[in-house]
């Protein structure tokens, strides 16, 4: 017998319960006309993910589960339709013995879960409870689930299905325990975040869980941002011999009906894959649309220097919002070279912005003379250049008060990680659009936008932004590299040390120079407490300064180079 699966690659939003409920109704709709059995939803689908410390909180649970209950109502219509729906549960059994009473901070948590139940007609039939729970990266949830380790399998149309959710397919047990209780396909709700090569790494596990057990999978990954992560879609459906047979796009939302017949899926769309380049860039416009609408911003501002991080920051700007959303300020000082200004009215031309000119020399003059005295006898150094950020960032915000607009800080990893950036200048914002983008590939996804045939314009960023040597421009003839080393090796050193956990030793067995590795490495430690302070932002590394990377800004431990 032939059945028709819905795979529903959905955006949800945490704590909108309502929302969330209204997407998965309208995704089952759009299945049940389709003449879809089986609608497939992703994890914590009903209260969005990751909910974090809100799952700390009883009434949490109790809007979860009334939102559940009412998913189920409004589900009855759609006859004969079986939902798999994922969202966080706490059962009385398990634990405490009352669903209200208080969550034990610190205490490992007993009866609290994440779930996926099963709703046909109505009437919720039965629920799965999420086995291994990640607690690495970005993941910390056995602060907030227990564990139980039970299979959940149903029948329809005379094939058995198999329910584990995201991380229990990254490991053998759940998976296995699902056949033994007889499943033939395996559905997997995801919340999987996006990192480079992750949809790469995905298909792997699967295929490994496939050999072992010889079940097609059908996984089904959320889509859209949640503060610095961003959910990829990428839905996919392999066959018992892990052949990839549907595909639905990354960063897109919507349903993809997969057929299957008896226990075997039948080939379907698979859509190409992306770039690197592609993936990164719609990575990021997801996360600055999503985190400025869902949060209710009007708008965007964003400080343009003519430099090739704030253009690009503007060209994802424009892409996520509509350039009627985004505002650009070009703040020149002394500085400040012709050609910059020049590049910056050009770009903001292009992409069809609001653009303004806000001197700030008459203000940095006004520092200048009321600290003179204070500062007399002393040599002009990187305080000036720091006072000129700081008068930047002032600006910005008091523009962002005035009119509600977020501004998004334009600073990228490798001056995060270095501290190339002024507390409470260039730092100040609410969003870092590129806070998790190196340098060298800053310059690939400009390159990579001025090329796109997916965008209305092209060549949105000048090509003499692109060639320039960057610079600060906080005092006369000044470019990057005159206190740091060349980006490319800059990169590469902070990549193997703060992402690849590389030793000092194997970073120069790797050909780096002892002086260039000893140099970055103190940087990257000696700035934490400026990292602790940046605004959140987006994450598309599998380690991004923030919820990834934990160290301490107290700290006298220095590692051998030997």
């Amino acid at each position: 017998m032939k059945t028709r699966i819905a795979l529903a690659q959905l955006n949800v939003t945490v704590g909108d319960f309502a929302g969330n409920v209204a997407k998965i109704v309208a995704a089952a709709r759009a299945a049940h006309n389709d003449g879809a059995k089986l609608l497939v939803a992703p994890e914590l689908a009903l209260s969005g993910y990751p909910p974090e410390d809100l799952l700390l909180r009883p009434a949490f649970y109790a809007a979860s589960a009334a939102a559940l209950a009412d998913l189920a109502q409004q589900l009855k219509p759609f006859t004969g339709l079986h939902v798999v729906v994922g969202h966080p549960h706490r059962d009385a059994a398990h634990g405490h013995g009352k669903a209200n009473a208080p969550i034990e901070r610190g205490v490992a948590p007993v009866d609290t879960f994440n779930a996926a139940s099963l709703i046909v007609d109505g009437k919720v039939v039965g629920t799965y409870l999420k086995q291994d729970l990640p607690n690495s990266e970005v993941f910390d949830e056995k602060r907030y689930f227990a564990a139980d380790p039970q299979p959940f399998v149903f029948e329809l149309d005379g094939v058995k299905y198999g329910v584990v959710i995201c991380e229990d397919v990254w490991h053998a047990p759940a998976a296995q325990q699902a056949k033994a209780a007889g499943a033939q396909v395996l559905l997997i709700p995801n919340g999987s975040p996006y990192h480079l090569n992750k949809e790469a790494v995905r298909v792997d596990i699967l295929r490994a869980r496939i050999r072992e057990t010889g079940l097609p999978m059908v996984y089904v990954n959320m889509v859209g941002a949640q503060d610095e992560l961003v959910f990829d879609g990428g839905s996919f459906v392999l066959d018992g011999s892990g052949e990839m047979v549907a595909k639905m796009a990354q960063f897109e939302e919507g349903n993809a009906i997969v057929e299957f017949d008896g226990a075997r899926p039948v080939p379907g769309a698979v859509a190409p894959e992306l770039s690197i380049e592609a993936q990164v860039y719609a990575a990021l416009v997801m996360g600055v649309r999503d985190y400025i609408n869902k949060n209710g911003f009007p708008g965007a501002i964003i400080g343009l220097s003519g430099g090739v991080d704030s253009a690009l920051v503007l060209a994802v700007a424009c892409d996520a919002l509509g350039a009627e959303r985004v505002r650009a300020v070009m703040m020149p000082s002394r500085y400040t070279a012709d050609i910059s200004t020049t590049d910056a009215a050009d770009m903001a031309r292009r992409v069809g912005v609001r653009y303004d000119e806000i001197a700030i020399a008459p203000m940095f003059d006004a520092f200048r003379s009321s600290l003179a005295e204070e500062f007399a006898g002393r040599a002009e150094d990187a305080t000036e250049e720091n006072i000129q950020a700081r008068i930047r960032g002032t600006l910005l915000m008091a523009l962002s008060n005035k009119f509600g607009s977020i501004v998004l800080t334009t600073g990228n990893k490798s001056e995060m990680a270095v501290g190339y950036c002024t507390l409470y200048g260039d730092m100040a914002g609410g969003f870092a659009v590129i806070k998790d983008i190196a340098k060298t590939l800053v310059y690939r996804l400009c390159h990579y936008r001025n090329a796109a045939t997916t965008f209305a314009r092209q060549d949105v960023i000048p090509e003499r932004i692109l060639t320039r040597a960057p610079s600060a421009e906080l005092r006369e003839n000044q470019t990057d590299q005159d206190s740091l080393p060349p980006y490319e090796v800059l990169d590469a050193i902070m990549r193997m040390y703060m992402e690849e956990d590389r030793s000092l030793a194997e970073i120069i067995a790797a050909g780096y120079a002892v002086d260039d590795v000893k140099r970055v490495t103190r940087l990257i430690k000696i700035n934490e407490y400026k990292r602790r302070q940046a605004p959140i932002g987006i994450r598309v590394t599998h380690r991004a300064f923030g919820r990834d990377w934990r160290y301490p800004i107290t700290s006298r431990y220095t590692e051998p180079v030997e």
